[in-house]
């Protein structure tokens, strides 16, 4: 296995750039299909988050995958190579295995410890099954990062606050709005769960406009509403998709047409739609903030743009009475996760990855150690055979030959045992596949066979 990743995130790169090389999905399935084609690659999959694009791929060669990925990546990025390559960076075999897991386990991330970024991953895998970019090496590193995942939120206190990027932010515009009391109203939306709103909820009070109806939309629906939300409005090009999201809050929906003057009656406004271009224009900002003031609202209307690539004219931070609160700003922001609880994870890493080499490693001679076991097996039946064919005038039972055959096989079985599970146990010490090679050496196994074995087992896997 030769697993390389390549990407850029809020580490590597500023959100400037990374904002230019968000990728659509549209975008992304092709980047997928691109790559895949690719002469050294033969199987990949690509995270892509508001704030990293990484590609994992399956490479036959080190440097000719890195060339291919880069070119491929600006390309469908459309940021020219010599912008972008500076803020890339590089992982390769056990270096690649572990940034994943990294990933997963939310170490990576803005917000140390944030759980969205699991089901990024996990739908990253999704996209590459169904358009047929992952095969088994791939696949098999997809659920050692999703089960690692879990296993750190589980064992761990990392996700303990259930922080993401959008309770961040939420956070940040609950302290904008502080120095200005909440209308004094009964919260009128409703988790699907029924859950109440905490004590001293962010948005208690707080009249929130959300704009989408994507996956970051439906979050921060439900966010808003465990907030404290008092009214809350969503917004989308397609209706319809506004109002499943709005019901499942009791809030109201709305079309893009609306925000204008949805905006004039909220004090957060929360986009993130997927769009390419600017959703929400300076004009339509300052008409907003006009609005308010002539309802009588006090404090700064706050917009989170949580989009990326931006849905909010980033001259709207200039307007009076408006905080504009974007992604970049919230890098470092809200963590609870203590130096213990990053150790401990690190520790389930380091096992994991262990694990996972060990699996590798027993699977690399296991086409030997069933190429062995079978030609065994093939000269018990014969010589069983044989020695049927020798007695078959004597005056045996056909439960005395069976007892004779098991006996046989017994023998056999209990003979390889120890030397197979021996090779298997030192696969993975310094020149583990040597072993190997003695016992094909030793017991005369065709070389085809092995071969056959080897060729055998993702070809079941894919039929399975």
């Amino acid at each position: 296995m030769s697993v390389l990743v390549v990407g850029l995130s809020h580490k590597s790169a500023p959100v400037t750039l990374l904002e230019r090389a968000a990728l659509s999905r549209d975008t992304l399935s092709k980047l997928l299909r691109d790559v895949f084609q690719a002469e050294p690659v033969a199987e990949v999959f690509v995270v892509s988050t508001c704030n990293r694009v990484e590609v994992y791929a399956d490479v036959d060669r080190f440097h000719a995958g890195v060339t291919a990925i880069c070119e491929l990546l600006a390309r469908h990025c459309g940021v020219p190579a010599q912008e972008l390559t500076p803020h890339l960076y590089v992982h390769y075999e056990d270096r690649a295995v572990s940034h994943l897991m990294a990933v997963a386990s939310g170490l990576d991330s803005m917000v140390v410890g944030e759980g969205q970024i699991l089901g990024q991953v996990r739908s990253a895998l999704k996209l590459a099954g169904e358009q047929g970019t992952v095969g088994r090496v791939l696949s098999e590193l997809g659920r050692l990062a999703l089960r690692t995942g879990k296993r750190v939120r589980t064992e761990t206190g990392i996700g303990r606050a259930g922080l993401s990027l959008l309770t961040v932010a939420i956070e940040l515009a609950a302290a904008s709005l502080r120095p200005w009391s909440a209308r004094a109203v009964p919260t009128a939306a409703t988790p699907a769960d029924g859950a109440a709103p905490a004590d001293g909820a962010a948005l208690a009070g707080r009249d929130v406009l959300i704009v989408g109806a994507g996956s970051m939309s439906a979050l921060a629906t439900a966010t808003a509403a465990r907030s404290g939300a008092a009214r809350i409005v969503v917004a989308n090009r397609t209706r319809s998709r506004a109002e499943r999201l709005a019901a499942d809050v009791s809030a109201t929906a709305a079309g893009l047409a609306d925000v204008p003057a949805a905006m004039g009656a909220a004090d957060v406004v929360i986009s993130c739609t997927g769009a390419t271009g600017q959703v929400i224009s300076r004009d339509m900002v300052s008409a907003a903030v006009t609005a308010r003031k002539q309802a009588g609202r006090t404090g700064p209307l706050v917009i989170l743009d949580l989009a990326m690539p931006h849905d909010v004219d980033p001259a709207v931070a200039d307007l009076p009475d408006v905080v504009l609160i974007g992604i970049d700003m919230l890098d470092g922001q809200g963590t609870t996760a203590t130096g213990d609880d990053v150790a401990a994870v690190r520790v389930i890493l380091e096992a994991e990855l262990a694990a996972y080499h060990s699996a590798i490693d027993a699977a690399r001679v296991a086409p030997t150690v069933v190429a062995l076991r079978a030609k065994a097996a093939k000269v018990v039946d014969d010589e069983l055979a044989r020695l049927t064919g020798r007695l078959s005038g004597d005056d045996l039972s056909g439960r005395a030959l069976n007892e004779i055959a098991q006996t046989v096989r017994r023998v056999v079985d209990k003979l390889l045992h120890a030397p197979t599970v021996r090779v298997k146990e030192l696969a993975g010490s310094p020149g583990g596949e040597e072993y190997a090679a003695a016992l094909r050496v030793l017991f005369d196994l065709d070389p085809r066979v092995v071969e056959a074995v080897t060729r055998a087992a993702p070809e079941q896997e894919a039929r399975g």
